[in-house]
């Protein structure tokens, strides 16, 4: 089998046996329990699309070890057009599933170690890439989904990992055997855990010699034993809950994120990839962080979602020809074609690397994951202005249901004479769940902390500036000679 349906992923996953917990208690059914169910729907839909001709070209590839049609998730890419296509699987993702589809960590995190293991075994002598390899085949022939974690909680900040008061804020080797290490960390924020087949862990940032048993990296089933989720809380996640479905917005489609903890973890030799190798953790983190940064492509799917929600909103409000409204609809459509340019072009000037991975411009990586920590916070401030004050005081879909309230409901939240009351409170719900519910842990609060806040893409692109190149082209024109 190269390539899963949609029916065979979940029924993939119903033969996991993670140890879960939310609320609290341990989740025996994960693939059936309404909160962690639609954003495995998300997942699903990246091996939907993978069967329909019409977007074969983008959602699959060539595998450059076997030659057979892979999904593109498990692909290595091996040109400027793999990683252009992969700009644009992000941007159709996104639009169709209107959240987080959660398969990019686990294919940045593959490329980035097709490059490093290669680079690490031409310094040490080492057979990291042979391993590596060995591995992708693996997961491409079962066409595996593959988180990629590498944020540790960090502890405190302004010490390295050496000197933490707890050293297991960061994820380092515990033990050494003949068949492998014992690891002992955690990893949080990792969007999708749940729906994973396997978990490729990664060094969070640059290491120097004194912390090098934490500069380790290595792949495991998602089940392993001594790993334990703990579901971590979104806006408005129990409305998943409460029976009905305009009020979650999104009726189909979510994501989720988890602390992962490892426990004493045995990790065979055969899946590792980096070994106290301190020296080659910040070019890992800097190559899986360029390539993270890129596949922030679908915050344009998704923006073009709230794009859509906001023109609707403001036809059903009788408004649309308004010249304010057109204007801002202008505006939002800019804004997010603009990161779309962005994704676009770091992906465009891209290189080969000498094991033969393509990796995207790093410079423009940043810029563009720069952007997409603005772009949709204004998005989204001119889609809650169009949609207006009903999207956040609009009673229940209960209410709306009750034989007591329904008629006035319906009366009083009526706005143009030929729309529903009840399609102006889905197209409600849909942009409050964008905004402030559920989906916005994607597309708002991840979009500044995803891949690196803020700060860490101001740092690169500093590194990444030919300063002197700029400085030379203003002096030769006015007649500077050094």
């Amino acid at each position: 089998m190269t390539m899963m349906t949609a029916e065979q992923y979940e029924e993939s996953l119903r033969r996991l046996n993670l140890v879960v917990y939310m609320f609290g208690k341990r989740i025996d059914n994960v693939v059936d329990d309404p909160i962690v169910r639609p954003s495995m729907n998300a997942v699903a839909k990246t091996y939907e699309l993978a069967h329909r001709p019409e977007h074969e070209d983008i959602m699959t590839a060539t595998s450059h070890i076997t030659g057979k049609r892979i999904n593109r998730f498990t692909h290595i890419h091996q040109s400027i057009e793999d990683l252009v296509k992969k700009s644009k699987m992000g941007r159709l993702l996104g639009r169709e599933t209107g959240c987080c589809f959660q398969r990019c960590v686990g294919m940045d995190a593959l490329n980035a170690l097709s490059i490093v293991t290669f680079d690490i075994d031409a310094q040490h002598g080492t057979e990291y890439y042979t391993r590596f390899v060995k591995y992708l085949e693996y997961v491409q022939e079962n066409d595996f989904t593959v988180d990629g974690a590498m944020t540790d909680p960090k502890g405190d900040r302004s010490l390295p990992p050496h000197k933490q008061t707890d050293p297991d804020q960061f994820m380092h080797v515990v033990e050494e055997k003949s068949d492998g290490i014992v690891v002992r960390g955690a990893k949080a924020h990792q969007t999708g855990a749940l729906n994973s087949h396997e978990i490729i862990i990664m060094p969070t940032l640059a290491m120097r010699e004194e912390d090098k048993d934490y500069a380790i990296s290595f792949a495991l089933p998602s089940d392993a034993e001594g790993i334990t989720y703990i579901m971590g809380r979104q806006s408005c996640d129990t409305r998943k809950l409460e029976g009905g479905n305009m009020d979650q917005g999104n009726l189909l489609f979510g994501g989720h994120e988890a602390l992962v903890v490892f426990d004493n973890v045995f990790v065979p030799w055969d899946r590792i990839f980096m070994f106290k190798e301190y020296e080659f953790s910040r070019q890992l983190v800097e190559q899986f962080a360029a390539y993270h940064r890129q596949s922030y492509a679908c915050k344009v799917g998704v923006g073009d979602v709230i794009i859509g929600a906001a023109q609707t909103a403001a036809e059903y409000n009788g408004v649309e020809k308004a010249s304010h409204i057109r204007d801002k609809i202008v505006e939002m459509n800019h804004l997010n074609e603009t990161l779309y340019c962005g994704c676009i072009a770091c992906a465009s000037e891209g290189h080969r690397e000498p094991s033969g991975t393509y990796c995207v411009n790093i410079l423009l990586a940043n810029v563009h994951k720069h952007n997409v920590t603005r772009f949709p916070f204004e998005i989204s401030r001119l889609a809650q202005d169009i949609a207006g004050g009903l999207m956040v005081t609009l009673p229940s879909e209960k209410d709306l249901k009750s034989p007591e309230t329904a008629k006035w409901l319906k009366k009083y939240f009526e706005a143009h004479h030929d729309i529903p009351t009840e399609n102006r409170m889905h197209i409600l719900r849909l942009i409050e769940n964008l905004t402030l519910g559920t989906a916005a842990t994607n597309y708002l609060t991840e979009s500044m902390h995803g891949a690196g806040s803020p700060q860490a893409q101001r740092i690169m692109i500093s590194r990444r500036i030919n300063m002197a190149e700029k400085q030379k082209a203003a002096k030769k024109l006015c007649g500077i000679e050094e």
